[in-house]
C-alpha cells in the first residue's frame, strides 16, 4: 500500500509540475498581448494574472506530492520519475501554446515513458525505514558517512578551486555541485518524510532533535542547490544543462539511496538490469527532447525512398537502363552510317 501511494504521489507530482509551466507561460503570453512590461524586462505585472498564480499553485501542489512520495516509496523510483514532468510541459506546450513538438522530442516522450514503465516494474523495496530512530541509525553507518564526506569535500573543491578558473567555460562545474548536494537534500526530505509520519500519528517528534537537524542541512542544501543552477542556467544553454543536470543529479540520488538506506542490497538480477536499463531509456529521451528541440525536422532529411514526390521518381530511375547516353550514342552512330 505504501509502495502503491509513493508511485501516485510521484506522477501526481509529475503531472502538476508539468502542468504549471504551461500555466505560467499562458499568463506570462497574455501579458505580453496587452502590451504590459514583461518579466523579463523588470515587470511584475504577471502578479496580477490569474493564470500564472494558478500556475504557482500546481507548482506548490506538485513538490508537496513530491515531498510525500519520498515518505512511502524508494528514492531510487521517485527522483527518475520527476522526468515525466518535462515530458508533460512538452506535450501540454505543443496542445496549449502552439510550441512545435518535432520528431526527435515524440521519440523522447515515448522513451521516457518505456523507461519510467520499465523502472516501476523493477523498482527496488527499500529496506524497512519507519521511525525517526532507526533514520538515525542508517546515518551513523560508515558507508554513509564516507560517501557525505566525499560529497562535501569534492563540492568545497568544485566550488573555491574549479569554479573560478573552468565555472564559465565548463558546464560540468556548476552542475556537479548542484546534483552532489542534492543526493543529501534527498536524504534530508526522506528523514522529515517519516518525521512528518510519525507527528500525524500523535508521537511527540518535534522534541527530536533530528528532525530540526534534518530541516536546517535541508534549507542549506536547497539554496546552495538554486544558487549554482541559476549560474548554470545564466551561463549556458537551458537545452544543454537540463539533460545533464537530470542525468547527474538522479544517479547521485540513487548512489546516495543505494548506500544510506540498502534499497539494491535485496534485489535479483533482473530488477538491477531492469531499473538501470528503465533509468538508461528515461536518459535517452530526456537527451532527445532537450538537444534537438530547436532543430527543425523536414522530409529533406529523410532517404530518398521515404521522401514524399520523390519515392515514385526513385523507383522509375531503378527500372531505367543502366547505360541509356551510350545506347542513344550508338543509335545516332548507326543513322549516320546509314545516311
Amino acid at each position: 500500500t505504501g509502495f502503491g501511494a509513493g508511485l501516485g504521489l510521484a506522477l501526481a507530482s509529475s503531472a502538476f509540475i508539468g502542468g504549471s509551466f504551461v500555466l505560467k507561460k499562458k499568463g506570462l503570453l497574455r501579458l505580453c498581448g496587452r502590451g504590459r512590461a514583461r518579466a523579463g524586462e523588470g515587470g511584475h505585472a504577471y502578479l496580477r494574472e490569474w493564470l500564472w498564480w494558478a500556475g504557482l499553485l500546481c507548482m506548490g501542489v506538485g513538490e508537496a506530492a513530491n515531498f510525500a512520495a519520498y515518505a512511502f516509496a524508494p528514492a531510487t523510483l521517485v527522483t527518475p520519475l520527476g522526468a515525466l514532468s518535462v515530458l508533460v510541459s512538452a506535450v501540454l506546450s505543443s496542445i496549449f501554446l502552439n510550441e512545435q513538438l518535432n520528431v526527435h522530442g515524440k521519440i523522447g516522450c515515448i522513451l521516457s515513458i518505456l523507461g519510467s514503465t520499465v523502472m516501476v516494474i523493477h523498482a527496488p523495496q527499500e529496506e524497512e525505514v519507519s521511525s525517526l530512530e532507526s533514520m538515525a541509525e542508517k546515518l551513523k553507518d560508515p558507508g554513509f558517512i564516507v560517501f557525505a564526506v566525499c560529497v562535501l569535500v569534492s563540492s568545497l573543491l568544485l566550488i573555491f578551486v574549479a569554479g573560478p578558473r573552468y565555472g564559465q567555460s565548463n558546464v560540468l562545474v556548476y552542475v556537479l555541485v548542484c546534483s552532489a548536494i542534492g543526493s543529501l537534500s534527498v536524504s534530508c526530505v526522506k528523514g522529515l518524510g517519516i518525521a512528518l509520519k510519525e507527528l500525524f500519528s500523535g508521537k511527540p517528534v518535534l522534541k527530536e532533535p533530528l528532525g530540526w537537524v534534518l530541516l536546517v542541512c535541508l534549507v542549506i542544501c536547497i539554496s546552495i542547490q538554486i544558487n549554482y543552477l541559476n549560474k548554470a542556467l545564466d551561463i549556458f544553454n537551458t537545452s544543454v544543462v537540463t539533460p545533464i543536470y537530470y542525468v547527474l543529479f538522479t544517479t547521485a540520488v540513487m548512489t546516495c539511496s543505494a548506500i544510506l538506506f540498502k534499497e539494491w542490497q535485496h534485489m535479483v538480477l533482473d530488477n538491477i538490469i531492469g531499473s538501470i536499463s528503465g533509468f538508461l531509456t528515461i536518459v535517452s529521451g530526456i537527451f532527445l527532447l532537450h538537444a534537438f528541440r530547436d532543430m527543425p525536422f523536414t522530409p529533406n532529411l529523410l532517404p530518398l525512398f521515404l521522401q514524399p514526390g520523390r519515392a515514385e521518381r526513385h523507383q522509375s530511375c531503378q527500372h531505367q537502363p543502366l547505360l541509356p547516353s551510350e545506347e542513344k550514342g550508338s543509335q545516332s552512330a548507326e543513322e549516320g552510317e546509314e545516311e
